[in-house]
């Protein structure tokens, strides 16, 4: 073997990056490889945009069967996104015994086990390290340095955009709706953000973490999913007032043989080096029961740190080319023959903490009103805040509570909201104080 040849699908803003990487790196890469790594076709459905590199014509095709095709190609990256039709052609770059990288977490996340069941009948590598956290090493961290660990629970900012947003309306005061506007004219938000700012791409990551931490296949459709776009300023304001930060947060728990996987804006103590991950950044904490926590951030997305990311994961399929080595490390860190089928905890069984916050008539009796059903549901209260009385007519009272359980308070909320008193909706927000 005198070189490994790569295909690319997907000439978009990663794809252009995984190009000039090939460019600026090669020399590198052939270093740390031993032999060249050369990229030998890229497939697009649009090869004439001009992208900022500088790329042989002949490289560029619209035909991505005939890369798959092509018995030279050992190694493909996909970056198409989406489901279709990436996951024809990975299924295919699969069934013509070839090697996939891919940075597609929905696809994974959606349709992972049949990918998988068919890369391990192959005997080839599926790698997706810039499926999560862009380019932070955690999905190797799992399978390879912390492997000797069991994982108690993992926390994660996954989704750059809705860092972005919360730390804006945090430090300006903005609302949602201004800030979402600001981020998509900065490129940090698509025009439709959708994906982002309900969780769904955050849900989508945390898929595969919990499957890869805890040995089992997860359920996407089974993740419970809530987004930022109800969360306003003042909320994120009274959070501060408590001494804590808001962010969404991909939480993963083992609890007596089964999993908490969910989605959700999340009230952290300011005091934990998670609520100082800011911006476009993203973070995962991992708790291992050896190790203890262990906490990995950096930027988790844009096309240099993603490129980073798929590359790496390019440079450890060739290296397994060049010594003759079969795949040597399961795509989800164990063998599909010791995954275990672990069923996904019901929300309303999940216990918390929680941030209330209703909108009341400005008159005398309105808190009992509201501790008084509280207590009926044994909900206790740890703290409140009542702002200054003003001239208008509804007034806001924020609550935190002690543990308690999700459905007593579902069920305590509804019947709070059904009281004259209370205008509007009343909004809670999740509570983690114990990121263990």
């Amino acid at each position: 073997m005198d070189k490994i040849n790569v295909g690319l699908l997907g000439f978009g803003t990663i794809g252009t990056g995984v190009v000039e990487v090939f460019q600026k790196n090669g020399d590198l890469l052939q270093e740390r490889l031993g032999l060249p790594l050369e990229l030998v076709r890229i497939a697009d459905l649009d090869i004439t945009t001009d992208r900022g590199v500088t790329v042989d014509p002949g490289l560029l095709s619209t035909d991505a069967d005939a890369l798959l095709e092509d018995p030279s190609i050992q190694v493909v990256i996909e970056l198409i996104g989406g489901y279709e039709p990436a996951r024809t052609f990975v299924l295919k770059a699969i069934s013509q015994g070839k090697h996939v990288v891919t940075a597609n977490k929905a696809l994974l996340a959606k349709h992972g086990d049949e990918i998988f069941a068919a890369a391990e009948s192959a005997g080839v590598n599926v790698m997706f390290e810039a499926a999560v956290g862009g380019g932070i090493p955690i999905i190797s961290a799992i399978k390879e340095n912390l492997c000797a660990n069991r994982f108690h629970s993992l926390f994660g900012i996954l989704n750059g955009t809705c860092n972005y947003i919360l730390t804006r309306m945090a430090d300006d005061g903005d609302d949602f709706e201004t800030v979402l506007k600001d981020a998509q004219e900065k490129g940090y938000a698509e025009a439709d953000p959708t994906f982002d700012v309900e969780g769904i791409d955050t849900a989508h990551k945390l898929a595969l973490l919990c499957g890869l931490c805890f040995g089992t296949s997860v359920d996407f459709d089974s993740i419970y999913t809530e987004g930022i776009s109800k969360v306003t300023a003042l909320d994120i304001q009274f959070a501060d007032a408590f001494g804590y930060k808001l962010k969404l947060l991909a939480i993963g728990k083992m609890d007596n043989g089964e999993i908490e996987a969910r989605v959700h804006p999340t009230m952290i103590p300011e005091s934990y080096p998670l609520a100082d991950i800011d911006g476009v950044f993203n973070a995962v904490r991992l708790v291992g029961d050896f190790v203890g926590p262990v906490l990995l951030s950096g930027h988790g997305a844009g096309s240099e740190a993603t490129a980073s990311a798929v590359m790496g994961d390019v440079v450890s399929v060739a290296r397994d080319l060049v010594t003759g080595c079969s795949p040597h490390s399961p795509a989800m860190a164990c063998p599909r023959s010791v995954v275990r089928d672990l069923s996904i905890k019901p929300m309303s069984d999940i216990v918390s903490s929680y941030y209330l916050r209703f909108f009341v008539n400005d008159q005398p009796g309105v808190l009992g009103t509201i501790t008084g059903i509280l207590g009926k549901y044994q909900i206790s209260i740890e703290s409140m805040m009542q702002p200054h009385r003003h001239e208008a007519e509804a007034v806001p009272i924020v609550l935190m509570t002690h543990e308690a359980n999700e459905s007593n308070i579902q069920a305590a909320l509804t019947e709070i909201d059904r009281q004259d008193v209370i205008q509007g909706e009343s909004l809670f927000i999740r509570i983690e104080n114990r990121l263990d």
